[in-house]
């Protein structure tokens, strides 16, 4: 999902990668036997909540760790801005928690463990066959090289849950306005002046997070190859800001605005905000994860809804999901693997899976929910045609807040497409330069 991260952090903790550097290969994060819990508490964070099929999943999988180790978990909730804005500095103290679930991605896992404060889990792996249990290429969030670049390199997290971007539709809206859903781009576009035609916005959307920037990198999917994904994500090549993929993305967000399909209102609004717009009716699409999927299923009520994958596009934003990771001064590494693995089982799995996640080793058969079904069967057919795309905002710091910035200037109008481009393009390239120098 979305996340941030302000490059002065990377400055405020200069000195202490140096000093974290040296002692930091020493350890392969545990891997060991030692899971007897008896009188000890495994600390954890993580900010799911508790009605969210990870919620759910994972509460039950903290019986069975407490059952199974005699270790009592101390969980202690966390809001996704908190561990955000101060991991760097709680995992280099001696409050860091034993296990949490972290953001995935250069800018995030990847910095912190290029500055030494993650423990690596290459040991682990090995013993608990996590990466057997993991399509290839949902491991590529999970390792990461010295520079914290993703993809090779140690293990550093290990994801238990998959997500993905796809159109959330109101088909009740849809029938009524004898709308079909669309296979093609120009049928989604002609659905929405059908139904702005009718007074309607047709795409809640959000430009203040996350939303208007997957819709903007999954328009530029629309006209990108493999090749395009790795020079963006990975920095295999120089990414061209004049080429079609931006440059169409750009200018269709642009030009959807203007034709009344995305209202202009969006530069002010959260994902929140978007997410409770779709849930009341009030637009009948919204172009967001798979995280929303649990909560739609039991706050819609007054309509019926389904999903569809973005037409025309072979490639889809998503990843493996937020990962467990195991800081580096955790007291408990070993039981921190332990319940990791526990996580990981088939049963925790059918749980997270029956309540709208998407679990990444799951018995597809154990999913007794159809439309849980679908939507884990789409994911599935994603990663086996090798569709995952990651997320926009992944390749620096410092990239989520300004794309979102430059969106919200595009939204306004404030800024032209070119104008917003060549921004994007000078960010992205010093963003990057940080990174690989």
């Amino acid at each position: 999902m979305k996340h941030t991260r302000i490059l002065a952090a990377v400055v405020a903790t200069a000195a202490v990668v140096a000093a974290l550097t040296g002692c930091s290969g020493g350890s392969s994060g545990g891997g060991s036997d030692d899971t007897n819990g008896a009188g000890k508490t495994l600390r954890l964070w993580h900010y799911e909540g508790a009605d969210s099929a990870m919620g759910k999943a994972w509460a039950e999988a903290i019986k069975v760790f407490e059952k199974e180790t005699g270790a009592k978990v101390q969980f202690e909730e966390k809001s996704f801005e908190q561990i955000r804005s101060t991991a760097s500095q709680v995992l280099n103290s001696d409050q860091a928690p034993d296990v949490l679930e972290y953001a995935k991605g250069n800018g995030t896992a990847g910095l912190l463990s290029s500055q030494g404060l993650l423990a690596p889990l290459d040991d682990a792996v090995k013993k608990y066959g996590w990466d057997k249990k993991l399509a290839s290429s949902l491991q590529t969030t999970a390792k990461y090289d010295d520079k914290g670049i993703m993809g090779s390199g140690s293990w550093y997290g290990v994801p238990n849950y998959g997500e993905y971007v796809e159109v959330y539709y109101n088909k009740t809206a849809f029938e009524k306005a004898g709308v079909a859903v669309p296979t093609s781009l120009s049928e989604f576009e002609t659905a929405m002046k059908t139904f702005k035609d009718a007074g309607q916005t047709p795409l809640s959307e959000s430009a203040a997070e996350y939303p208007l920037s997957q819709l903007w990198y999954q328009l530029a999917l629309t006209k990108a190859d493999r090749s395009f994904i790795d020079d963006y994500q990975l920095y295999k090549h120089k990414v061209d800001w004049n080429g079609e993929p931006l440059t169409y993305a750009t200018q269709t967000i642009a030009d959807w605005t203007a034709k009344g399909y995305i209202s202009k209102d969006a530069s002010g609004i959260k994902a929140e905000d978007a997410g409770v717009s779709f849930i009341n009716g009030q637009s009948p699409m919204f172009y967001s994860g798979s995280w929303w999927y649990g909560r739609f299923m039991s706050e819609i009520k007054g309509f019926e809804w389904g999903t569809f994958l973005f037409p025309s596009s072979t490639f889809t934003p998503g990843s493996a999901g937020n990962m467990w990771v195991v800081p580096e001064r955790a007291k408990n590494k070993a039981l921190a693997e332990k319940f990791i693995d526990i996580t990981m089982r088939p049963e925790i799995q059918a749980i997270l899976g029956n309540n709208g996640g998407v679990p990444v080793a799951a018995d597809v058969s154990a999913i007794t929910d159809e439309k849980s079904k679908q939507l884990i069967e789409n994911f599935n057919a994603i990663t086996k045609n090798d569709g995952i795309a990651f997320y926009p905002d992944w390749p620096t710091p410092t990239f989520y807040d300004q794309i979102n910035a430059g969106l919200q200037e595009l939204v306004n109008g404030t800024k032209s497409p070119a104008d917003v481009r060549k921004q994007l393009g000078e960010q992205y390239a010093s963003g990057v330069k940080d990174i690989v120098g």
